[in-house]
């Protein structure tokens, strides 16, 4: 508990020295619990007060404090209070700590705590704005295995400091909006860990190792070559877009079968074009599905796709081909990876309900049962593989819910798999490539899904 309370006071004095240059004459409101976590909290303001700061603890049940933190507190000079409602609390504050819930914590904030997170929002920061809130551990109200907030009251936390590992809520569903960034204290836990991660999280070096570069002895075909069955007279667009993201990965060389070849030619000379699938001669992974419709032209192509003995990733339109169930078969048949892209109506469609609001157990399933990688799109994207493991991305952005950065991400994953890149890392590369694209691009304003390739771009050449 020592070690946790040091490395949260270090964080709130970080965010002290940003706001009023110093922990010293500074004030800090802590929101405590029953538990250990508004111990962790309490040990905090006490090495706070210690240097200076005004601390006052507002407990949701005095009787039912961690005493030793309390008395610890006290003893520093902080203030410990009763009470729940607005008159408990001072006036303006310049940091609040939210120590109410820990792990242990399910469903939601209930009274009173739900009545004094209310009105610690009303407290207003010195300078008249909203005070920064840190939580402890997870905000309290979000359920902390799967991010869930159940319909009820949860901190809207900035940062959270949490301890000896990361937690999934931390990370998926309305768990990872509530929690701000997330800041990890190293408690020495994690060699007594023996189980594998519920939740697996890249980072930049993660990807900067996936990611294929060009040896010397390479040429175009060994590179790898991807072939894109996307687009169609009604969605030029989503050919033209997904063939930008196919060229913006590590691929040699670019084929695009299709209704909208001119189009592609004109805006990208160098890629090899065809009106359908089975004309493009050999590829070492096919993109299908973006703006491909759902005639039966679209699923002539989709058959085609799927006859190949190569890596597939099916996005859009050949997601919806594949509900009713017509290409089941063709889908058995494949000893290819496959990588299905569905945002939450797509998966809704191929599963039969929603994600809910366990996304990852929901693309864990989906995954098993239609025997593919799936990539479930979200502020945090989720990719589940079917012999159980999963993945999120850390570097979505809302940014990204415009029309045509999903063709993008498509054309990226397939010009990865068709280097040989494992189709979960395929579709984590691509995705925190395509997520960082969108902060870039969105830097300026709002983005256009045709500003991704440029971004990204520059993201892949800071991989180096």
């Amino acid at each position: 508990m020592q070690r946790a309370a040091a490395g949260l006071a270090r964080r709130c004095a970080t965010t002290l020295r940003g706001r009023t240059g110093g922990v010293y004459g500074s004030h800090v409101l802590i929101l405590v619990g029953t538990g250990n976590n508004g111990g962790d909290a309490m040990y905090a303001g006490a090495a706070l007060a210690r240097r200076g700061a005004a601390v006052t603890a507002v407990t949701v049940d005095p009787n039912r404090l961690h005493h030793g933190a309390a008395r610890a507190l006290l003893a520093a000079g902080g203030t410990v209070l009763p009470g729940s409602g607005r008159g408990a609390l001072p006036k303006t504050t310049d940091l609040v700590v939210d120590g109410l819930l820990g792990i242990g914590g399910s469903g939601g904030l209930r009274q009173p705590a739900a009545d004094l997170v209310a009105a610690a929002e009303l407290v207003e920061a010195a300078d008249g704005g909203r005070a920064p809130v840190i939580a402890v551990d997870v905000p309290s109200g979000v359920h902390v295995d799967t991010g869930a907030v159940a319909g009820r009251p949860a901190v809207m936390a900035d940062v959270t400091v949490t301890f000896g590992a990361l937690k999934p809520g931390l990370l998926v569903g309305a768990g990872a909006v509530h929690s701000g960034l997330v800041e990890l204290v190293d408690l020495g836990l994690l060699p007594a860990l023996r189980t594998d991660p519920a939740l697996s999280v890249p980072d930049l070096s993660d990807i900067a190792a996936w990611w294929p570069r060009p040896l010397p002895e390479d040429n175009k075909y060994t590179r790898g070559v991807v072939g894109l069955a996307t687009g169609s007279a009604g969605y030029p667009g989503a050919g033209v877009l997904s063939t930008s993201g196919a060229l913006v990965g590590p691929a040699g060389m670019v084929r695009y079968a299709g209704a909208v070849a001119a189009e592609v030619q004109r805006s990208f000379p160098t890629v090899v074009t065809c009106g359908r699938a089975g004309e493009a001669g050999r590829v070492q992974a096919w993109v299908c599905g973006c703006g491909l419709g759902t005639d039966e032209q679209a699923v002539t192509e989709l058959r085609s796709v799927l006859a190949s003995a190569v890596p597939v990733c099916l996005d859009a339109d050949a997601i919806t081909l594949l509900v009713d169930g017509s290409m089941a078969g063709a889908l058995r048949r494949r000893k290819a990876p496959i990588v299905l892209t569905p945002h939450d109506r797509e998966f809704a469609r191929l599963a039969g309900h929603d994600p809910g609001e366990n996304r990852v157990e929901a693309a864990l399933r989906l995954a098993a049962q239609v025997r593919a990688v799936i990539l479930l799109k979200g502020y945090r994207t989720i990719v589940a593989t079917p012999d159980g493991r999963a993945f999120v991305n850390p570097t979505g952005t809302p940014a990204l819910a415009t029309a045509g950065t999903g063709d993008v991400l498509a054309g990226m994953i397939g010009a990865l798999l068709a280097c040989g890149v494992a189709p979960e890392r395929a579709a984590l590369a691509a995705a925190y490539v395509h997520g960082l694209a969108g902060r870039l691009a969105s830097e300026a304003g709002p983005m256009t899904a045709d500003e991704l390739a440029i971004q990204a771009k520059k993201v892949i050449a800071g991989l180096e």
